[in-house]
């Protein structure tokens, strides 16, 4: 079977989505990366809702400095609404670059990552 790029990073995405799912303690931090903008949200997907937010629309360049500056924006975003600690979504997207920029910046503002997703953190549970 032939997949173009698009195909492929669907596929990439839909593998990910599978293990990360965010939670109101623990939303998931969905990064969108685009030639033009960058958008982040923070997702509740127990409860179908977006949390906080942030993009690029509003003046800031979808470069590798704008990124930093969103990452920024996005953890002052989510202190906002009380959230500490988040799941990161990178979206279909290698963990490079402006992915990277945009999730270093918000641990620097104060986001803290889960590493674990959460379906292994409720099983761990259930365990003990």
């Amino acid at each position: 079977m032939s997949f173009n790029r698009k195909q492929q990073k669907q596929i990439r995405h839909m593998r990910l989505r599978r293990r990360v799912a965010g939670t109101a303690e623990r939303p998931r931090m969905s990064i969108c990366v685009t030639n033009k903008h960058m958008y982040v949200q923070f997702i509740d997907d127990a409860a179908g809702r977006t949390l906080a937010s942030a993009s690029t629309l509003k003046g800031i360049k979808a470069n590798l400095d704008g990124a930093k500056t969103l990452g920024a924006a996005a953890a002052d975003a989510a202190k906002a609404k009380g959230i500490s600690l988040v799941v990161v979504d990178r979206g279909g997207n290698p963990y490079t670059g402006r992915i990277a920029a945009i999730v270093e910046s918000a641990v620097e503002n104060g986001i803290k990552i889960s590493l674990k997703p959460a379906n292994e953190e409720s099983s761990a549970q259930e365990a003990e």
